[in-house]
């Protein structure tokens, strides 16, 4: 059996709903020297028929480990039986657009080096219709991002999409894959360990694109703000304290880190109908100041999130993180 360029790691659970349709993205780009991973935690609706008949179409294995609930834990299982030297994720509620694997493998093959390929995304609704971009705030042309930029952007706020990335496996595997004990930052913090190795390679196009859907992840599980907020406290700090930078940088991105994290915090207790305690973010807003702030909308994509959002009819159903962890587990 011959070794594939691509190992895509899709977890499971109760996935009937979309999962042919991000299933028929993959069989779409018409590339077959990949292969599919999928990791299923106990579903009881059709999910493993849908998988099992697209075995005959798409390269892929099937794993059932017991249920665990954590769709973390099973991405990290995907990643440990993945065989090809290039790695993505892809949720049962994602999609890939067309001609992605066609510009990606050659960008791929032409950067041997480089261990994080990165492009925006698409926001679409249940039907699929698009609701807006999801851009990253980088240079609007190809090119190598520095790692300390990576850093600093990525510090401020996720805004990388879970079907975006492509990733060294072995680079992935060293940083310790993706943390287990976070239901809602363990993409965040992964794409800044990933951005920590070197630089990362990015397409400006858009080559995938993120559902938004009331039943998603972080619209289920976000009620317990206070795990929310140190789920978001514990990653910030984490690769901030390390994270190498000229004093007056580091300063305006700590700031601007901070009004993003109490944002997503009261943007979360309106979600959930609890009454937000705004003292933090005035506090941490006035003291930003007009770059501070600059700093937080370039980098936060606040306005693309809560517009995709509403335009979706999610009035409530704002996702605050760049994304993430929406398999229903």
């Amino acid at each position: 059996m011959s070794i594939p360029w691509l190992s895509i790691l899709l977890p499971t659970y109760n996935g009937e709903k979309y999962l042919a349709s991000t299933l028929n993205s993959v069989l779409m780009q018409n590339d077959f020297d990949i292969e599919c991973l999928a990791v299923d935690d106990g579903s009881s609706d059709a999910t493993l028929e849908i998988l099992s008949a697209f075995r005959d179409k798409i390269p892929m294995r099937i794993y059932r480990p017991p249920r665990s609930g954590n769709w973390v834990k099973n991405t990290n299982l995907a990643l440990s039986e993945a065989r090809a030297e290039n790695v993505c994720l892809l949720h049962q509620d994602d999609m890939w657009l067309a001609k992605r694997l066609r510009i990606l493998k050659p960008l791929i093959r032409r950067y041997p080096q480089t261990n994080l390929f990165l492009h925006p995304s698409v926001y679409i609704d249940e039907r699929e219709k698009r609701l807006g971009a999801w851009s990253c705030p980088l240079p609007p042309h190809p090119m190598a991002i520095d790692s300390s930029l990576m850093v600093e952007r990525l510090l401020v706020q996720n805004f990388i999409s879970i079907p975006a990335p492509v990733f060294k496996r072995e680079a992935a595997l060293a940083v310790g894959g993706l943390d287990d004990r976070f239901w809602y930052t363990a993409d965040w913090d992964f794409w800044l360990k990933m951005a920590e190795t070197g630089v990362t390679m990015y397409y400006p196009e858009p080559l995938s694109a993120f559902r938004v859907h009331a039943g998603s992840q972080t619209v289920l599980r976000s009620v317990s703000v206070q795990d929310f907020r140190e789920q978001l406290e514990i990653v910030f700090q984490r690769h901030f304290k390390t994270w190498q930078a000229p004093e007056q940088i580091k300063r305006a991105t700590w700031l601007a880190g901070r009004v993003s994290i109490e944002v997503n915090i009261a943007l979360a207790c309106i979600k959930h109908r609890k009454k937000p305690k705004l003292g933090k973010l005035a506090h941490f807003f006035l003291r930003s100041g007009p770059y501070g702030w600059y700093r937080y909308f370039r980098d936060s994509r606040i306005i693309e999130r809560i517009s995709a959002r509403l335009k979706s009819k999610l009035v409530w159903g704002f996702n605050l993180s760049a994304k993430t962890n929406r398999n229903r587990l």
